[in-house]
């Protein structure tokens, strides 16, 4: 049974806006698609001028920038932004993963950042994380925590516990052990893995499932009960202990 996080709303009881900028109209498409099921408003731009007049137009609470585009690029952006006297809370999208320019992008005024390619349950979680760190969200419901017997996930701090102890997962391990538990008690195939934890147009091999899976048992069953099982054949399950 699937296990969501809750919806986040404004403090206000009115849904979230949040604004996504980008010259690729399928990632725009992906991205739009997935926060709308989180039930907020979401407006998109293809380009940097663009992007100021919607959210002039739209006052949203987020914005996911890229930052390399044709016209006026997300650097240039987020300083008219920010020197317009708007404070929205800035997750940059960008193919570079150099520290140079993640360095640039925080020390510009952006309050995070995703390396492509990503997942799109990556760009929901961070999102939230920042409006959550902002102010701008209060949740409907309890805290986004997620559980598996005695195995717990935050979703926002991106804490990890199993019967008290933390644990130190990478980002690509904790998608995974996300997507898992967000699905307890159901089979995930390899292929369903691939699509929601590394990215929307991934194109490795099924071996790749496999060599995660192994590092998560490693790291959250050892010493412990499994909670991740193999169903041969079909994919992966996490589940409490009968």
């Amino acid at each position: 049974m699937t296990n969501p996080a809750p919806a986040l709303l404004r403090p206000d009881g009115s849904n979230l806006r949040v604004l996504v900028v980008d010259d690729e109209q399928m990632l725009t498409d992906l991205l739009s698609m997935a926060l709308r099921m989180e039930g907020w408003d979401v407006k998109t731009a293809g380009s940097g001028f663009e992007a100021l007049q919607t959210a002039r137009e739209f006052a949203p609470d987020a914005m996911v920038l890229d930052i390399m585009m044709p016209d006026l690029d997300g650097m240039a952006v987020l300083q008219r932004l920010r020197q317009s006297g708007d404070d929205v809370p800035v997750l940059f999208l960008t193919a570079k993963d150099a520290v140079t320019d993640r360095v640039a992008g925080l020390t510009a005024g952006g309050d995070d950042y995703v390396t492509k390619p990503f997942s799109l349950e990556e760009v929901v979680a961070r999102l939230r994380g920042l409006m959550r760190r902002a102010g701008t969200a209060h949740a409907a419901g309890a805290e986004p925590i997620l559980r598996v017997a005695d195995l717990s996930l935050n979703e926002d701090s991106h804490e990890v516990e199993r019967a008290g102890t933390e644990i130190e997962l990478t980002a690509t391990e904790f998608e995974l052990l996300r997507y898992l538990m967000r699905n307890q008690r159901r089979v995930v195939s390899k292929a369903q893995i691939l699509d929601r934890v590394w990215n929307y147009d991934f194109g490795g091999r099924s071996s790749v499932v496999e060599l995660y899976i192994s590092y998560l048992r490693k790291k959250i069953d050892a010493g412990h009960e499994p909670l991740i099982h193999t169903v041969r054949g079909v994919g992966y399950m996490i589940k409490a202990p009968q």
